[in-house]
């Protein structure tokens, strides 16, 4: 036996009309006991009536409704598609954070990022152009495009401490990346005691992580992983060679600790 929970648009019901199934078109409950069915018979015509529990053993049902409707609010439906849209959008332009960025890149910066770095990812590589040639654009398209698929969510920049600020100007104002710059008040109003935790996109002055082994231990935690760690000016993290003897700096030491997390 059918109960009046079974009512749902586009079913199709028999004992409405005598002998003639009926195409259920809207159904509104008064209380639980009762519902208001509006129906549309054979030739098309509307109608409605008041079903009870009483006539639950009069109904059955021939055809249930379509698990679907067209009936839910299509601003939310648009919304949900540009969101996949989007997401997908790299499938369609390889070269999407071009286009959603202010840059206008030249051709040894695309060939750089999109013929050899984002093929091969996730190797390392070595941006030695030189001084000018745009080695920032480049990290900051690679990091927009390795977002835009879904391959990064946590990056890091290490440079020099006078152009931490630059780092951070360029990558919003031209890619619209949001890092934050780590400084001593935010480590200290670090919520969960490890700041690097609290924050996907960051920014490191090179000195402050290299002669500081507390952050340095931060930095070591297991769920501060990093998708992509960006090196600035990483000539000055090399060792140096005086008189047959390898000297291994704190800029170094932080080098092979970037290296391994």
């Amino acid at each position: 036996m059918m109960k009046l929970e079974d009512l749902k648009p586009n079913a199709v019901v028999r004992g409405i009309l005598p002998e003639r199934p009926v195409n259920v078109v809207g159904v509104q409950w008064f209380g639980s006991n009762a519902v208001e069915l509006t129906y549309k018979d054979p030739e098309g015509k509307v109608g409605n009536t008041l079903l009870y529990r009483s006539n639950e053993s009069e109904l059955s049902i021939v055809e249930e409704g379509r698990p679907w409707a067209f009936d839910a609010d299509g601003r939310q439906f648009r919304l949900v598609s540009e969101a996949h849209r989007i997401r997908l959008a790299h499938l369609f332009d390889p070269v999407l954070a071009v286009h959603t960025s202010i840059v206008e890149p030249l051709p040894h910066q695309i060939t750089a990022v999109y013929e050899e770095m984002l093929p091969r990812q996730p190797l390392r590589f070595l941006l030695a152009d030189d001084p000018g040639a745009g080695k920032t654009i480049m990290a900051g398209l690679l990091i927009k495009e390795l977002i835009a698929r879904g391959d990064l969510q946590r990056c890091l920049v290490v440079c020099p401490g006078s152009l931490a600020e630059q780092w951070q100007d360029e990558l919003y104002r031209r890619f619209h990346l949001p890092f934050e710059i780590l400084t001593n008040d935010k480590l200290e109003a670090a919520r969960t005691g490890n700041w690097f935790l609290e924050n996907n996109l960051v920014i490191a002055r090179l000195d402050k992580l290299s002669r500081n082994p507390d952050i340095q231990a931060k930095l070591e935690v297991p769920d501060a992983f990093w998708d992509l760690i960006v090196c600035d000016e990483a000539h000055k993290m090399s060792a140096t060679h005086f008189g047959g003897e390898i000297k291994y700096t704190k800029r170094y030491q932080l080098g092979q600790l970037l290296s391994q997390i």
